[in-house]
């Protein structure tokens, strides 16, 4: 075997420090395999730490691009079903509507050879119930604003007005009513305050 020496490398003696390599090298013993073994070496056969981590990388991003995907498609399904949703939302209402429609259609033919008056004015007094009634039923409910108390949630101050003791900060008058939808003021009453 080859003896230690302490010597300094420099471009002299490569070449006897190559050689003495080259000499080491040639000693070692190959690796025996034992050829009746099915087996590989043990370093063919486990994945090396960095093929295991390509490999888990690749899943995950496999992984991370089949969720996106999915999402992006129930993003895309979702705004055109909120569009369809939007396009058709007032459908029921105004389904439920066309009879008063046509209702408002025969009064104005029957107003045109009636020469009473009292018939036409009961004939829209009935048509303008059935539109209420229809409303009413979709969740619409007329607010009452005269003698409450004046509150700027519900009621549009349109005028103050001067009037007793008893009527101050309270509604005088209303001058278009207010409705709520389902419990949700959708037009505010314009009233007249009293000051």
């Amino acid at each position: 075997m080859l003896k230690k020496k302490k010597q300094e490398h420099t471009p002299e003696n490569a070449e006897e420090i190559m050689s003495e390599i080259q000499d080491v090298n040639d000693a070692r013993e190959p690796l025996k395999v034992d050829e009746d073994s099915n087996q590989e070496p043990a370093t063919e056969q486990q994945p090396s730490a960095e093929e295991k981590l390509k490999e888990e990388l690749k899943e995950a991003n496999d992984k991370y691009v089949r969720l996106y995907a999915e999402f992006d498609n129930f993003r895309r399904r979702t705004t055109k079903e909120r569009t369809e949703l939007l396009q058709t939302a007032g459908k029921e209402v105004i389904v439920s509507m066309l009879p008063v429609l046509d209702d408002f259609e025969r009064a104005l033919k029957a107003m045109e050879t009636a020469t009473d008056v009292i018939p036409v004015k009961e004939g829209v007094a009935l048509i303008q119930n059935k539109l209420k009634h229809i409303l009413t039923a979709k969740g619409l409910k007329e607010m009452s604003t005269k003698g409450q108390p004046f509150d700027a949630e519900v009621h549009e101050a349109i005028t103050n007005i001067p009037a007793g003791d008893e009527q101050k900060g309270k509604v005088v008058d209303e001058l278009e009513k207010g409705y709520f939808l389902n419990d949700k003021v959708i037009r505010f009453a314009k009233v007249v305050v009293g000051g």
